[in-house]
């Protein structure tokens, strides 16, 4: 990726993997190489994903010592029945020795997973698992509804049979009670399935600096196998294969398996995709100076239905969708992105 003007960085995310596989040394040298290769600013936000089972107390403890300020645990579920289903190699107890750990190792900003929608899961049981995570007050909570992907262990599992997905009531049961209970537990919602602490007098300050920059549009740089870069409407992604990776690498060329420029209409479409699963939802300045139009004139007909059925929540500033309209996310998305006015 070439720019005229050097690249200032403020968050580096390892992450999209298992960093914690690797030694903690290796894990001080990449933040160090990155440090030495790109310019950060002094307060930026590092962040380690971790999985239970696969880190310990003195690997986290010199994974704070190397810079990071921000651990992100994938704790996915505190029912050891919900972690065996998932096929996680960790227990309930390790999740609790790592959140424990986490603290004594210096974090004051952890950020916690969980998954819900799992087949069985009731409003009871998905209680105890949000009841049995504010009591170690996570500054971050991203709360996941489960997924089968195509081709996936569960997916092909679900179509033998095997087992029987929850009903979408339910699914909207436990959608609905995630966030009645982290709202009145000291968390506001700011993404679809995103939680930050409030903290009093610093609105916002909890929340994934570095995920933001993925839903705004923000440029990025995706180092390693796989990884995604997005800069001034072009992006690209790097080969899949570690072998092609490092080949590329040790013949002094970029490992970039594609890339693609958005037009337009592109990166329209992926403002409502992005900017809809957002609480502060669609800015009216910033869309029409990003695509040279008015966005009430252009989409204006769309929303007296969504108001008049409380599924959005709109002024003469911005749009967004109510929280009964995050239950529809997807139909009222489909309502602008084949809006005519896309084209």
């Amino acid at each position: 990726m070439v720019c005229k003007a050097p690249l200032l960085f403020d968050t580096l995310y390892l992450g999209g993997g298992t960093p914690s596989l690797l030694k903690a040394e290796v894990i001080d040298f990449i933040i160090e190489t990155a440090r030495n290769r790109f310019k950060f600013l002094k307060a930026a936000e590092i962040t380690v994903e971790v999985n239970p089972g696969t880190v310990t107390f003195d690997q986290l403890k010199t994974y704070h010592r190397a810079g990071v300020n921000r651990i992100n645990i994938g704790v996915q579920s505190f029912d050891q029945s919900n972690l065996d289903f998932l096929g996680r190699i960790h227990t309930a107890d390790d999740a609790i020795y790592i959140l424990n750990a986490s603290r004594k190792a210096g974090f004051e900003n952890i950020g916690l997973d969980l998954i819900y929608g799992i087949p069985g899961q009731t409003v009871t049981s998905w209680l105890a698992d949000l009841v049995k995570t504010v009591e170690f007050a996570p500054e971050h909570l991203a709360c996941y509804m489960l997924t089968y992907e195509p081709n996936t262990p569960l997916s092909i599992a679900r179509g033998k049979g095997k087992f029987n997905p929850l009903s979408e009531k339910n699914v909207v049961d436990l959608f609905e009670t995630t966030h009645a209970f982290l709202t009145t537990n000291g968390y506001e919602q700011y993404e679809i399935s995103n939680f930050s602490k409030k903290v009093i007098g610093s609105p916002g300050i909890r929340r994934s600096r570095h995920n933001q920059k993925y839903w705004s549009g923000i440029p990025y740089l995706g180092l390693g196998p796989s990884a995604h870069s997005f800069f001034s409407s072009k992006r690209q992604w790097n080969h899949r294969s570690v072998r092609k990776y490092i080949k590329d690498l040790n013949s002094g060329v970029l490992p970039i398996m594609g890339q693609e420029v958005l037009t337009r209409s592109q990166r329209m479409i992926e403002e409502f995709y992005l900017g809809l699963r957002q609480k502060n939802g669609i800015n009216f300045e910033s869309f029409n100076q990003a695509f040279g139009v008015d966005f009430e004139q252009v989409f204006g007909d769309v929303i007296p239905d969504l108001e008049e059925k409380e599924l959005i929540e709109a002024d003469q500033h911005h749009l967004a969708l109510s929280q009964k309209g995050l239950l529809f996310l997807d139909s009222i998305t489909e309502m602008f992105i084949t809006h005519p006015g896309i084209d």
